[in-house]
Order: structure tokens, then sequence, then C-alpha cells
């Protein structure tokens, strides 16, 4: 949130400066994410009376001299339009800072440092400027807009700076407010604040304003929908005069975001700021029957917003209508059809209290955001309402805007806006807290909170306002006492039946991390990604409808449809950051993320998903293939000491000759395969992608698994090279794994050659693999490994119909 420090000042006698502010805000809980100084980028820069002013012949510059006070008189070239003698404008001395603009002097590129320079011949020391060169706008300060010198107020002194003169020695604090003060979304909400941490007494805003005798007797509001609307507070005003704000409102709403409109606009929305309760004014003509009914909307009912978009609507969504229909989408946004026009004559100001979760449905279903919902969505208290109808009223008096009748409806629920009592034990605050805070300091913070504390032995008496319904018991207390007593009391100590542990990593902490070491050992970079996707990414890579990927738990509140399901799968995400890499020109790359799938057990919900940790390998480029990526898997499966078979497998989105189930000790554990053309099309891939899931969750059972030492043998190992002819059908693992079951001392199988072609029969096809035996006790002769040899073929033969090549 923007405030001021002017603005500000106007409730609290603020008598610190801008920084000793920002950390006593910080102090009682508030962040200042930043705290900007509204004339930075602006110095040297002060009031000049213009004494002589000489047109350049031919030009269409002037010669001026400028009167700088106790600064000195000084030339300066000039080519505005209005520059003339007897006026005051804001002078650049020779090395002051301004706002440096574009030629069309309105386009704002950086800062410029101001020196000496010649015109036409004409030496020139300084530069009068404009309200642009300033960094401000009409909004901030009348005529700063003008395309031209900004004129300063006759009164002005000459010769000094001009950031008074302007408004630009305030200060901006953007305030982080916490999801639980939602109170504090306003200028009175953090000058409550304020006022508290300095000890300072809070002025209110006026709120008087004078009510005619002129009623509206046909004026009825309806309230269908109380338990999403708990309060309606409608007040009619006639003889509206429609014009300019005065420029201190202008001034503030520009300093806190809003654009000045008109005077009944601006009415509206200093309100939200200043109180923080969204108003919306209606155009009393258009409202048909002079009837408000708050309903929810029909199903396929339709409204055109304020910004001419139109929306269907369904009975989610709550709706302010007249006799006829809808005129605003409650919380959101007024309808075209009431909109405040250059000539209305009357208006129904709208003050009232609608559901957090409504209202911020309604703005993510329908993807309307606005001031208004933004507000809504975090919290608005019924206090509000009224608080801001009689604010708005008084501004409306005040502005000479209307005439305030005394028509007034408020329809509630009964719920009470005065304080309420609420009890507590002073020990058991001070429990909560560990310390022991003195009563009197109790009393001074709770006072100056505005809860009329009372203090009786160990009990506590408060008055809670009707603003702060995050209060709810001891504890709530117990942090407004430390927030503003100071957390710097508080110190560090052991409970009483503390014990100090080793602490550290669980196995799965550390195995989970070596997983992570590895990968990136084979040139693998971890990413990161939301635990959401959308059904479009099932569709992309063409899950089938009754797949179990897509049994996804769908989100009741998303954030938008992309982010609409839990994910069953790591696949898509990976998907779009390599098609994301290629677009932006990175045509090589690996990428790993070790995350959770979110599994239902039923739907709908009736317990906890199954949150199974998942490993998801993508590699892209030249120098990748099928082989490089089961590389990945093997330094995977070294990392937990455990071995990894491929078979055969179709999927609907990898390649289907190029891919494979990952088994481990008979287990289904994962896939691997290069991802399908059509896909990579799509997703205007330029290079082939692969990918690698592993369901770590089977895994597990692994983590415990520790290497064992073999010494190395003592005698030689034997190799030989096995030419085999075997039917096309029989798979190179079949045969290593016939290999390894016939002879102990075989320790290790690698194929080297695949042959097809004469003079083997186009059925067949030769495999030749170099067989590596390791003695154990013995040295192996060469007759005893022709043995080996002869078993291993006769195996071989007998069950798979695999005979030595000739």
């Amino acid at each position: 949130m923007l405030a001021p420090l002017s603005w500000l000042k106007e409730y609290v006698d603020i008598d610190v400066t801008p920084k000793e502010l920002e950390e006593k805000l910080f102090s009682c809980g508030f962040e200042v994410e930043e705290l900007t100084e509204l004339g930075k980028d602006i110095s040297g820069v002060v009031v000049g009376l213009v004494e002589k002013c000489d047109p350049i012949p031919d030009t269409h510059l002037h010669v001026c001299q400028v009167n700088a006070g106790e600064h000195g008189t000084f030339q300066v070239c000039c080519g505005a339009d209005n520059v003339e003698a007897g006026k005051k404008f804001p002078l650049a001395l020779v090395g002051a800072q301004v706002i440096e603009t574009a030629k069309d002097h309105v386009t704002v590129v950086g800062t410029m440092k101001i020196s000496k320079g010649k015109l036409r011949g004409y030496e020139s020391e300084g530069m009068l400027c404009s309200g642009t060169e300033l960094g401000i706008n009409e909004d901030m300060y009348p005529g700063a807009g003008y395309n031209g010198l900004l004129v300063l107020p006759e009164d002005a002194e000459v010769g000094a700076d001009v950031k008074p003169i302007l408004g630009l020695d305030d200060w901006i604090f953007d305030i982080a407010i916490t999801a639980n003060r939602p109170d504090c979304q306003s200028m009175l909400g953090i000058a409550r604040e304020v006022a508290a941490v300095l000890g300072k007494e809070l002025k209110m805003p006026s709120l008087d304003y004078h009510e005619t005798e002129v009623k509206k007797d046909d004026f009825d509001v309806t309230v269908e929908a109380t338990d999403i609307c708990p309060r309606y507070v409608g007040h009619y005003v006639y003889d509206v005069n429609i014009k300019e704000s005065p420029a201190w409102m202008k001034r503030r709403l520009a300093l806190t975001g809003h654009t000045s409109r008109s005077n009944m606009i601006d009415i509206t929305n200093y309100v939200m700021v200043e109180i923080g309760q969204p108003m919306h004014a209606f155009d009393e003509s258009f409202i048909k029957g002079g009837k408000i009914i708050v309903r929810r909307a029909s199903e396929g009912e339709k409204i055109t917003t304020l910004d001419e978009k139109e929306f269907t609507l369904s009975p989610k969504n709550l709706v302010i209508c007249d006799a006829e229909g809808p005129v605003a989408l409650a919380g959101v946004m007024g309808g075209l059809n009431s909109e405040i026009r250059e000539d209305t004559k009357s208006v129904i100001f709208e003050a009232a209290k609608f559901a957090r979760e409504n209202v911020r449905h309604t703005s993510h279903e329908l993807g309307q955001v606005s001031d208004s919902s933004s507000t809504f969505s975090k919290g608005v208290y019924e206090y509000n309402t009224e608080l801001a109808m009689k604010r708005a009223l008084h501004l409306v008096e005040e502005l000479g805007a209307g005439k305030v009748s005394s028509t007034h409806v408020d329809k509630n629920t009964g719920n009470s806006i005065l304080p309420r009592t609420m009890k507590a034990s002073i020990e058991r605050i001070n429990g909560v807290l560990g310390i022991e805070v003195p009563t009197e300091d109790i009393k001074r913070i709770l006072t100056n909170l505005n809860m009329q504390p009372e203090i009786n032995g160990d009990e506590l008496t408060l008055q809670i306002p009707a603003y702060r319904e995050d209060m709810e018991s001891y504890p709530d207390i117990a942090e407004e006492v430390i927030r503003m007593y100071g957390y710097d009391h508080v110190k560090s100590t052991f409970l009483k039946k503390a014990q100090v542990t080793a602490g550290g990593r669980s196995l799965k902490q550390k195995m989970e991390l070596k997983i992570k070491r590895a990968l990136c050992s084979v040139g693998a970079y971890e990413c990161m990604h939301y635990s959401f996707f959308s059904p479009s990414d099932l569709d992309l890579l063409r899950i089938p409808e009754d797949a179990d990927e897509r049994k996804a738990i769908k989100l009741i509140n998303p954030i938008n449809e992309d982010l609409s399901l839990m994910r069953t799968t790591l696949a898509p995400q990976m998907v779009r950051a390599i098609s994301r890499n290629q677009k932006k020109g990175n045509l090589e790359g690996r990428l790993f993320e070790m995350a959770s799938r979110f599994i239902p057990k039923s739907l709908p919900l009736s317990e906890y998903p199954e949150e199974l940790a998942t490993i998801m390998v993508g590699a892209w480029g030249a120098k990748e293939d099928f082989f490089t990526v089961k590389g990945i898997l093997e330094t995977l499966a070294d990392t937990l000491l455990v071995k990894f078979e491929y078979e055969e497998m179709e999927t609907s989105f990898l390649h289907p000759y190029r891919c494979a189930k990952v088994m481990c000790d008979g287990e289904e554990v994962g896939y691997i395969g290069q991802l399908g053309y059509d896909i990579q099309d799509e997703t205007s891939m330029r290079v082939p992608a692969y990918l690698a899931e592993i369901k770590l969750d089977k895994l597990e059972k692994y983590y415990g698994n520790v290497a064992k030492f073999t010494p190395l043998p003592k005698f030689a190992v034997e190799k030989r090279d096995l030419a085999l002819v075997m039917d096309r059908s029989v798979k190179c693992a079949d045969v290593e794994k016939a290999i390894y079951s016939s002879c102990k001392y075989v320790t290790n199988v690698e194929l080297f050659d695949i042959y097809e072609g004469l003079p083997i029969p186009s059925t067949h096809r030769s495999m030749a693999f170099t067989l590596t035996f390791t003695p154990k006790d013995e040295e192996l002769t060469t007759e005893a490994v022709d043995k080996f040899v002869d078993k291993i073929l006769r195996k071989l033969s007998f069950t798979m119909g695999i005979e030595l090549r000739a």
C-alpha cells in the first residue's frame, strides 16, 4: 500500500524523520518495502523571476534575464511559448539535476545534469523547467501537465527551493500489509498504527454533513443474498454538480496511484484509499424503478462493466440490480448502464460489506481485477461502511458536489459495529511472550491501540474495536503488546525441559541430496515448477481420457486455468521448459526436477492424496540421444546401488521405437524415450528432446543400500569375444541375462557390434559381445575358460536358439 507522509500527517503529529518512521513501522510488524523521496531525482531547482525576456531574431527562442534571489541573476535561453517577463518559473541552476525528456518534451528518458551552454550564439546559464522535467503531472500540481514552463505562484519567494512549493519534499511509504490486518489497507488504518507506535493522538477525518429535508420516497434497497452481503448502506444525493476535483484531492489520489476523473468519482476513490472501504456512485436517473436489489446472478445473465467488457454470469456471482437487471458487479466494478456522466444530476452512494471469498472468486473467474476487488478480497469490515458513507457525504458537501438528502438506507443482518468486550489473564499473556511486561506498559500500549484497557489484579478487560476482527483471544493480545513493546525485549533462553540434540538430515534427505549432486555431475541443471498444471498440458501429451494421469485433483480456487490441476506427472512442465529454452536459442541442455506427484486415493477427495517423490530428466541437443539419457539414469542407479533394466513399451507422447520401461528388481519404476515428433512440432522445438521419469517413491526401499568392498582379483581376468546369430525378436538384455546365469565367473557382458545382412538370413541378426571372466580363488586357465564358453553356448542354443556365428 502506498502512503504519502504528507497525508499521514493529516491524522498524526509525526515528529520523526521518514527513516525513523520506517524503522518504527517495521518494529511493530509493518514492512516498508520501499521508501521513496518524491523529489529524489531533482536538485538545484529554485524559484526564478523572469525580469527581462527578449526574442532571438528568426527563432522561437527567447533570451531571458532570470532573478534567482541570493543565487544571482542569470541569462537563460528558453524556447517555451509561455515564457514572459514578470512571471515566476522553476529555474534549474548550473549543476542541477532534472528529469530528461525526449524531443517531444513529454516522454521521460532519464535524468540529466544542467551545464552552461550556448544557443544561437547566446550564453545560457541554467534552464527554465516544465512540470514533466520536475517529475510531476497535472494531478500532482496545477499546470504541470502543460507542454511548456510550469508557472509558479506569484507569492513564491524568489530563489527558494521549489521542492516544498511543488510538494516534492514528500515521501512515499510502500507498506506490505499482512493478510491478518486488512484494517490497515487504508490511510486511516496505517495512521492508527503510526499514532500507536509514536504514542500520539489520532485525529479522525471530518465526518459531519448537513442533510436537507428532501427525501426520495420511491427509493428502496432489498438484500436477498444476506450470507454474502451482510450490510448494504445507500444514500441519495441530489443537485449534483459534476466538475473537476480540487488540487489537494487530485494530488493525494495521484500519489497513491489513482487518476483523477471527476469530483464524484474521485470522492469514491478517495474514501477507498482513506478509509479502506470501496464505494460506488450510481447515476440515480438510470436506476430503474427506484430499486436496488442485491442478489445472486441468474444463470447466463449478462452485464457490461465500466470498461465496456461484457460478462456472462452464474449464481456464484453477486450483482447489484435495479428493477430490470444488473447495474454493478458487486465488489468488482460498476455497470456501464449506470455510470456517472457529465450531465448526472442525482447520485446514489453505495457502501457495503461483501464476502471476501465471493469477490475473490468472481474476480478470478471473470478475469476482472480492480482496486475495489483487491480491497474486498483482503477483507472489509462492517464498521467501515457507515464510517465511509459519512466521510463521502462530508466530502460531497465540502467540494460543493451536491446536496445531501435525508434518504438513507442501512440493510444489515444485525451485526454490531460497536466495540466488543474481551477478558484475558496478564499472566497468560506474559506466558505466551516468555517475559514479564510491566503492567503499566501493557496498559499504555493497549490504550494507544484504542482498546480501552482496564486492569483488576491479573484480569485484563478490553474493548476491542469493530475494525479489529482479527482479535480473538489472549495470544492475539500478547502479539499486540510485544510488537509495540519491542521484540528486542525478548531474550533467547532454553525451555525448562529442553535438551541439545545432534540434529542433521534424515536418510531420505541425504539420499535426495546425493541424487541431485549425481545428476549435476553429469551436466544436468535443477529446475523447479509449480505443483499445478493445466488440462491442456495432458492434451498436449495425448494422454488418453481413461489414463491414471487424468485422475488429477482439481483446485477449487485456481490462480488461472493453466494452474488448475495438481500434477500427476512431471512430464508436461519439462516439455514446456525444453520448448522455452529452444525458443530462446538454447539448443542444447540437460535439466532435472525432483518434486512430488499428487495421486488422489479417491475422487472427489475424502482424504489427503499421496505425495509421491519423482525425478524428471529432460535433455535436448545434437549430442543427445536415447543412450545419453540412459547413461544419466545409469548414474542414478549407481548412486542408489541398484541395477536398472529396460523393456519395450508404448506411450502416447514418446517415439514408438525409441522408448522403454525402466525396471528395477522386476518392478516398473519409470520410463525413458524420445519426445514424439508431433509434440516437438506443436511446441516449436528445433532439435529432438528426450525424457525420463523415475518414481523415486518405489526406490526409497534402496536408500539404505551400502556399498560393499570387493578385493581386486589376485589373478588376471580373461576375455572372450562371441559373435552370436539369433532371431530378430531376441532382445539383447535377455541374451545378457542368459550369459550371466550360465557362468558365475562372468562379471561383465558388453555388446560391441550388431550385424544384419548376408550370409545371415534376413530373419536373423548377429550380436557380438565381449565376455569378461574374473577368477576367484585360483587362476583361470585357457582350458577352463573354453569350457565356460562351451557351457554358455549350449545354454543359449537350447533355451533361445542362438548359435555361434561361423
